[in-house]
């Protein structure tokens, strides 16, 4: 039975707060605050270290898809005629939604997603070798060992998203809104499931780490989450985001003089022919040909993208949500495996999708200028690991002392220890207390691996220009 009394909770960690409406409230303001937010307003969206304010970064698209989560939550209401529940919770479902959607990206590292594949690189080929040389375990650690291996080289922005809120940031949300940032239920200690699984789409990705396995448990057991599902309003971010980066990516593209309003048109025009899609050109062809006789030059553009996005929002947002009642049942147990923009394959919208993002792929992201960018990126993260090898290389006993402000022998050691975040040590340090000496090597295994995720934790935090001037003070290139 749906019923969504069961999923938007007053469950918190701490300080419970006994009105669903203050509790929801309090998380709003609570992520408004939260400095890892702000932070977004200088982290890559698509082109890294832009100084054209009006191209979008991690902040501003955040808002967008936050937009577009309301705009569906609330169409899912009108439709849903206040069952299920949600008559009495009508504005903690909208706030949720939106809420959620601008967290999406807080976990997200400077320099955009190829940022993860750097980070995973050096962790696979560095970082481990260094495990190997500083905890030597017997056969009896291997499984363990291999299982932290996996997590520490699996670095992905919706896991590390979950670790900012609860560990980093303490900001204490409610369960609920939590739950709904979980968009891939996989542990990043897991092995990556076949197709052929039932939950296959759900676990794609890494969602959480081995650090954070126990509150996630804790929040899915008192949501009446089963193993490896979602919540529901995650569906809706999830649909809100893909909608979001449609037209957002092209428009940025034409600021950046990267395609022009005519090769814009051109571009849709060829592959909706290439694709056998109509619904899209006849779109697109209407609006061009209005912007193109009512518009002066400089705001034909302009004109086209605000009628070809309204328009399209309008579709897309009515469609995901007829997918999600049409699902309901699964998507309120968290079984739907699939996202609901991408569920019917035969459907128009889906096509009208499937074209935009191939015009993406092909003439943004991997445009000469973003990749230049990309590689001086990789450059800065894997700089920026090397830097901070030291820390790593040490002993238990020895980086134990250095985080509680006791000398060590290691003279770089005891100055790169004092650019971290204080927060961030706090993190490693409450992790570490909680691990048993009872079994050493398991020990020694357990701390080297908090010890890398702090490293991870302040470098992935960093905007790309921090991250920038940090590679530049440690290398003494200027």
């Amino acid at each position: 039975m749906i019923d969504y009394s069961k999923k938007i909770t007053l469950h918190r960690e701490m300080y419970p707060i006994s009105n669903i409406d203050f509790s929801i409230e309090s998380d709003r303001g609570r992520i408004i605050s939260a400095p890892s937010l702000r932070r977004l307003q200088k982290k890559t969206q698509v082109f890294p270290l832009e100084l054209n304010a009006a191209v979008r970064s991690r902040l501003t698209h955040s808002l967008e898809v936050a937009q577009n989560a309301r705009y569906i939550a609330k169409t899912i209401l009108k439709k849903c005629n206040k069952a299920f529940g949600l008559d009495e919770l009508s504005d903690a479902f909208i706030s949720t939604a939106e809420m959620t959607s601008l967290l999406h990206d807080i976990g997200n590292p400077p320099f955009g997603h190829f940022a993860e594949v750097a980070l995973n690189d050096w962790m696979s080929k560095v970082g481990v070798k260094i495990l190997d040389e500083v905890v030597e375990i017997s056969s009896s650690s291997e499984d363990l060992k291999k299982l932290l291996v996996r997590d520490i080289c699996n670095f992905d922005g919706n896991a590390q998203a979950i670790r900012v809120v609860t560990k980093l940031q303490r900001l204490n949300l409610s369960y609920t809104q939590i739950a709904s940032i979980l968009k891939y239920t996989r542990g990043a200690y897991e092995e990556k499931p076949n197709k052929e699984d039932p939950q296959a789409y759900l676990k794609k990705k890494p969602g959480f780490y081995y650090s954070e396995k126990d509150i996630v448990e804790k929040i899915c057991a008192d949501l009446n989450i089963e193993k490896g599902c979602r919540f529901p309003i995650t569906y809706i971010m999830e649909a809100a985001d893909d909608i979001s980066y449609l037209n957002a990516d092209i428009e940025d593209a034409v600021d950046k003089g990267i395609l022009k309003f005519d090769d814009v048109y051109t571009l849709i025009k060829n592959e909706c022919e290439k694709m056998g899609e109509t619904y899209l050109f006849e779109l697109v062809e209407k609006f061009y040909k209005k912007a193109k006789t009512k518009e002066d030059e400089p705001y034909q553009f302009n004109l086209f993208l605000t009628l070809t996005r309204a328009s399209l929002t309008h579709a897309l947002v009515t469609h995901v949500t007829e997918v999600y009642l049409d699902n309901h049942e699964a998507i309120f147990k968290g079984e739907f495996n699939h996202a609901l923009l991408e569920f019917d394959k035969e459907s128009k919208y889906t096509k009208a999708v499937q074209v935009l993002q191939n015009i993406s792929i092909a003439n943004i992201y991997n445009n000469k200028a973003i990749r230049t960018i990309e590689l001086k990126g990789y450059k800065i993260l894997t700089g920026l690991l090397d830097s901070y090898t030291p820390l790593l290389k040490l002993s238990d006993e020895e980086f134990q002392k250095l985080v509680n402000n006791e000398r060590i022998d290691c003279y770089i050691s005891t100055r790169l220890i004092q650019r971290l975040s204080a927060k961030h040590i706090v993190a490693y340090k409450h992790a570490v207390d909680k691990v048993s000496q009872d079994d050493m090597e398991k020990y020694k295994l357990e701390e080297w691996y908090y010890r890398a995720r702090l490293l991870i934790d302040y470098i992935t935090g960093m905007t790309d220009d921090f991250a920038l001037e940090e590679y530049r003070t440690l290398t003494a290139i200027h």
